[in-house]
C-alpha cells in the first residue's frame, strides 16, 4: 500500500477551506490517471500489425484446418472452353481434379523410385504413398494438407534411415512443393505467405538441430523455388481479383449509363410532351378568347361556353406546366399554387355541368380535414371520373358522393347511360384513367372497384383509410 505524503505548494498559499492533503490527494490522482492512460492508451502500429498477422494465420491455418473444402469443377464459359465439342467441355471441368492426380502420382513414382528397386521395396512403396497422400489431400482438405505434407516428410526421412537429402526427400520433395502450389491456387495471398514462412521455419529447425549427419541440404532449393512459383500463384490471385473488380465496375457503370439514357430519353419525351401540348393548349385558349369577336351578336351561351373552353385551356396549361415544366431547365421553379382539395370540389362541378354534365354532389358523414395526400387524391379520382364521363356518356348525368365514414373517405361517381340520340359523339380516350385511379388507391393502401351500372351507366366506387388519433396520442 502506497504512503501519501502531503506536499505544500511553495508558490500558491493553501486557500482557506483547501487543505495540504486534499491538494496531495489531487495530485496523486492526477499521476494514478496518467499512468492509467499511459498503460491503456493505444497500441503501437507494429503491435497492431502483429496482432492482425497472428490472427490471420490462426484464421487461415489453424481454424479447422481439416474442414472439408472439396475443389469445385472448373467453369466451362471460358473463350477457350467453350469452343470445345460438348464431350470435352464436359471432361474439361474435371481438368483440375486431372492434375492434381497426375501431381500425385509423380510424388508417388519419386518417392518409390528413389527410395530402392521399383516394387520390390515395401518401404519404397511406403515412401510413394506417403508423397502422393497429401497432395490428394488437396483436393478436399487444402489447409490439412499442408500440415499433412510437412508431417510426411521427417517420416519419409526416418523410413530412409538417414540415407539421401535432408530434409526433403526427392519424393517429399515434390510432395511438399505441389502441396504449397495447390493450396495457393485454392486459398489467397496471404496463405501463401504463412504456408511459406512456415517452411522456412520448419527447413531452419531441421537443418540447425537434425542435420547434423547429412552432408547435404535442399533447403536452399526447395526454398528459392517454393518462393518463385509462390509468387507467380500470387500474382494470378491478384491479377484474378483486379479482373473480377474492374467486371463489377463495368457492369455497374453500363447499368448506370443504362439508366442515365433512359432517364434522357424520358425527358426528351416529356420536354417534347410540354412544348406540343403547351402550344395546342395556348392556341385553343386564343382562339376560345377570340372567337365571341367573330360572330356579330353572338348568344349568351355561346359566350359562356367560349369563356369555360378558356379557362379550361388555361387550367390546364397550368397543370401542364406544374408537372412537365420542371424538365425544361434545372433552374426551373414550380408555382407556388396549392394542389386542390375536396373544398375545390364545387368549382370542378361547375366546370363540369357548364361543359354539359349535369353533375349532383351529396356528402354524407361529419366533414372533416384529411391528409394532403388523401386530399388531394380523392379530387384526382373524382375529376378523371367526370372526365371520362364527359367524354364517353356525353349528355348524361352523375351523381357525385363523398362519405367521411369512421377510418376513412368513400367516393363514389356514378353516371347514367348517353340519352339516345345524342348530338355529341362519345369521344374513346387513351385507356390510363381506370389505371391512374387505381394507382392512386394502392399508393394510398385503398380498395377501388369501377364497372357498369344496373342502368347502362358506369360506376367508380373508392376507399381511401384515414389512420385515426387518439385523443392519448395527441
Amino acid at each position: 500500500m502506497a504512503r501519501v505524503v502531503p506536499e505544500r505548494d511553495a508558490r500558491k498559499p493553501v486557500s482557506a477551506g483547501t487543505t495540504a492533503v486534499t491538494r496531495s490527494a489531487y495530485r496523486v490522482s492526477v499521476t494514478e490517471t496518467t499512468h492509467q492512460q499511459h498503460g491503456n492508451g493505444t497500441r503501437s502500429p507494429e503491435y497492431r500489425l502483429a496482432r492482425n498477422s497472428l490472427r490471420g494465420l490462426r484464421q487461415d491455418l489453424f481454424h479447422d484446418p481439416f474442414a472439408y473444402r472439396p475443389l469445385p469443377p472448373r467453369r466451362t464459359d471460358g473463350p477457350f472452353v467453350r469452343r470445345l465439342p460438348a464431350r470435352a467441355r464436359a471432361a474439361a471441368q474435371h481438368l483440375p481434379h486431372a492434375v492434381v492426380g497426375v501431381l500425385a502420382l509423380l510424388a508417388l513414382a519419386a518417392g518409390a523410385l528413389s527410395s530402392g528397386l521399383p516394387g520390390g521395396d515395401v518401404a519404397a512403396l511406403l515412401i510413394g504413398v506417403l508423397c502422393a497422400l497429401p497432395v490428394l489431400a488437396t483436393l478436399v482438405r487444402p489447409a490439412g494438407a499442408f500440415w499433412l505434407s510437412l508431417a510426411v516428410t521427417p517420416v519419409v526421412a526416418l523410413v530412409k534411415n538417414g540415407s539421401g537429402d535432408w530434409p526433403w526427400m526427392p519424393g517429399a520433395f515434390i510432395c511438399h512443393l505441389s502441396v504449397l502450389v495447390v493450396v495457393a491456387l485454392r486459398t489467397r495471398p496471404r496463405t501463401a505467405a504463412w504456408m511459406w514462412g512456415l517452411t522456412v521455419a520448419y527447413a531452419f529447425l531441421s537443418d540447425v538441430f537434425f542435420g547434423g549427419s547429412y552432408y547435404y541440404t535442399n533447403s536452399g532449393p526447395m526454398l528459392v523455388t517454393s518462393a518463385f512459383a509462390l509468387l507467380v500463384v500470387s500474382v494470378w490471385h491478384i491479377r484474378r481479383t483486379a479482373e473480377q473488380e474492374v467486371t463489377a465496375q463495368q457492369t455497374v457503370t453500363a447499368h448506370e449509363r443504362s439508366r442515365r439514357t433512359a432517364l434522357e430519353e424520358r425527358t426528351t419525351i416529356a420536354r417534347e410532351l410540354h412544348d406540343v401540348v403547351a402550344h395546342h393548349m395556348s392556341v385553343v385558349a386564343i382562339q376560345a378568347e377570340a372567337a365571341p369577336y367573330r360572330v356579330e351578336n353572338p348568344p349568351p351561351e355561346l359566350e359562356r361556353a367560349f369563356v369555360t373552353i378558356r379557362e379550361n385551356a388555361v387550367a390546364a396549361l397550368t397543370e401542364l406546366r406544374r408537372i412537365l415544366g420542371v424538365v425544361r431547365a434545372e433552374d426551373y421553379e414550380a408555382p407556388d399554387a396549392p394542389q386542390p382539395t375536396l373544398a375545390d370540389l364545387d368549382a370542378l362541378l361547375v366546370n363540369v355541368s357548364d361543359a354539359g354534365l349535369r353533375v349532383e354532389k351529396v356528402v354524407t358523414g361529419a366533414v372533416r380535414e384529411l391528409p394532403q395526400g388523401v386530399e388531394l387524391s380523392a379530387y384526382r379520382i373524382v375529376q378523371e371520373a367526370l372526365s371520362n364521363s364527359l367524354r364517353h356518356a356525353p349528355g348524361a348525368s352523375a351523381r357525385v358522393e363523398i362519405g367521411y365514414v369512421l377510418g376513412g373517405l368513400g367516393v363514389r361517381v356514378v353516371n347514367g347511360p348517353a340519352p339516345e340520340p345524342s348530338l355529341v359523339k362519345p369521344s374513346p380516350g387513351a385507356g390510363h384513367g381506370i389505371t391512374g385511379m387505381r394507382e392512386r388507391v394502392t399508393m394510398l393502401n385503398g380498395e377501388m372497384t369501377a364497372g357498369p351500372a344496373d342502368d347502362g351507366g358506369y360506376e367508380v366506387a373508392v376507399f381511401l383509410p384515414v389512420a385515426t388519433v387518439n385523443e392519448g396520442d395527441a
